[in-house]
């Protein structure tokens, strides 16, 4: 049977998106199945691994039927997952606690230690390291769990924990291990004497020494996993990366000069350098982290999705809720609707996006979200559009930062649900000044983007740019309207503005309520 079709697996922050497609990027067929997460304090989040293979053992073999294809015709698969997301394993490879989520903040202080100490590794992250990455939360494990820590024998992703189940080989992918791990690729991976430093000198040794780069060869589907999840014995099981660097290729950014908006849960902004910079307000740029000789560069918000999420879950009025029925409308459709009839700048409602914290340009794991502005003139509509115009701020706050790095944007290519909002993006290309285009199956984009790596990994192309050429498609185009990005010119300096006159008071609440 001819081996023709590829997999891509595609582990976010609710559940698992898998999708089957041929060589020219077509979708054949995709499935879904979600897992629950678990908030038991302000800004902890918890999963369940054991939900996690409930989960697949739904979404793959559903996928497989979705397409009509047979696991055999399936040439190679790759995975992606959420970042930061920790994994503790004992000896028996069992999990030890429950899998850190990478939204977790808990571990602000260890970050807040690596980023103070002198080591070279902490050029990544000019601004602050983040509380959500692998190492700070594995010194929180050590330093406020030690009962659980004395049983960890493996410390890994969920990316190389998805790779582990399916292959049985342990191993750590070069974009995870650089982007969040501190894996220094050019100085000889995992610094031993930092870790020294940091005072988790053993998680040297549990950390996975095989670190795959992207696109490499993880190892075949073993006969155990191929029972579990209906695929054949011995499909070629390609090294993904992180979930947003999948959705960049997703979206073809795979050279330099290039930027890509993943629009999410949360936001990330990534684009390719040819040569590796640090300046305050970016994350990296890490070497090798996509494809050797390019350096990866990194903006973005911990929240943007999510708000919107939020907002729908708590604020909305029954109104909104029974006239979207009776329009036959989604919820967010409708949202956008009531959004959109609101002037631009909200008048004068201005929101600030942090509401886990945020990412970049600040690194500041104890900001949190604010309104400011609020009068009794402003209506819940008001507030639908300052969510969506306070995340394009926040995009723009990054693109500045990026620009001060000498790294000009003059297109976004975007994806994710932020992108199925034609006013979102409207709104951010207007906010931002640049060109926004929209893949043609926003959806879908980290699964393609995996499906492009398996594709490389097979040898059906030479590179990610063929596969690149040949896979990915664009539906959509907002070009920015220049008077409204004069007016929102204001509105995105007092954005701006806001949290360094804020900051010291919500850092005393965020401290004082986490007691």
């Amino acid at each position: 049977m001819e081996k023709k079709y590829f997999m891509g697996i595609d582990a976010g922050t609710s559940g698992f998106r898998i999708s089957i497609f041929d060589k020219t990027g077509r979708c054949l067929g995709t499935k879904t199945a979600g897992y629950n997460t678990e908030f038991p304090k302000s800004g902890w989040a918890e999963q369940d691994d054991s939900e996690w293979l409930a989960a697949m053992k739904i979404a793959i073999p559903g996928a497989i039927e979705a397409a009509g294809t047979a696991p055999e015709e399936i040439a190679a698969l790759a995975c992606d997952g959420t970042t930061s997301t920790a994994v503790f394993l004992d000896r028996e490879d069992r999990c030890v606690r429950k899998p850190i989520l990478w939204m977790d903040v808990r571990a602000a202080a260890q970050a807040e230690r690596i980023f103070r100490c002198d080591h070279n590794v902490t050029r990544f992250y000019p601004s602050g390291v983040p509380a959500e990455s692998l190492i700070p939360k594995s010194m929180w494990v050590k330093e406020n769990e030690p009962e659980v820590w004395a049983k960890v024998a493996t410390v890994m992703e969920f990316t190389d924990w998805l790779n582990f189940q399916l292959t049985g080989v342990k191993c750590a992918n070069k974009s995870a291990a650089t982007v969040r791990g501190l894996y220094d690729d050019v100085n000889g991976g995992w610094q031993r004497d930092f870790l020294a430093e940091m005072g988790v000198e053993e998680l040297a040794d549990m950390l996975c020494q095989n670190v795959v780069p992207l696109a490499g060869v993880v190892g075949y589907v073993s006969a155990q996993a191929a029972e579990a999840f209906g695929l054949a014995e011995g499909t070629l099981v390609a090294e993904g990366g992180i979930d947003a660097i999948t959705c960049m290729i997703g979206t073809g950014v795979v050279e330099s000069g290039d930027m890509a908006l993943i629009g999410g849960t949360s936001s990330v902004l990534l684009g390719l350098s040819p040569v590796e910079f640090h300046v305050d307000g970016v994350n990296g740029a890490y070497p090798n982290a996509v494809t050797e000789g390019t350096s990866l560069i990194e903006g973005g918000q911990a929240s943007s999705g999510s708000i919107l999420a939020w907002f729908k879950q708590n604020l909305i009025p029954q109104q909104w809720q029974d006239d979207a029925k009776a329009k036959g409308v989604s919820m967010y459709h409708y949202l956008d609707e009531q959004a959109g009839s609101v002037p631009i700048g909200s008048d004068g409602l201005v929101m600030v996006d942090y509401f886990q914290g945020n990412r970049v340009p600040y690194a500041d794991s104890f900001a949190r979200g604010i309104f400011w502005g609020l009068s009794l003139v402003h209506t819940t509509a008001h507030m639908a559009r300052a969510i969506l115009e306070g995340v394009a701020y926040g995009t723009a706050h990054c693109l500045r930062a990026l620009a001060d790095g000498g790294y000009k944007v003059s297109r976004i290519y975007a994806c994710g649900g932020m992108a199925q909002s034609d006013l979102w993006m409207q709104i951010h290309a207007d906010v931002t000044g640049v060109e926004i285009c929209i893949t043609s199956d926003t959806q879908n984009t980290g699964c393609l983007g995996d499906a492009m790596i398996a594709a490389v990994a097979a040898g059906t192309y030479k590179n990610l740019k063929e596969a690149a050429d040949n896979m990915v498609r664009f539906d959509r185009v907002f070009s920015p309207n220049m008077e409204n990005h004069e007016t929102y010119a204001f509105f995105l300096d007092r954005y701006i503005e806001t949290w360094p006159q804020m900051s010291e008071i919500v850092h005393k609440t965020v401290q004082h309520v986490s007691r």
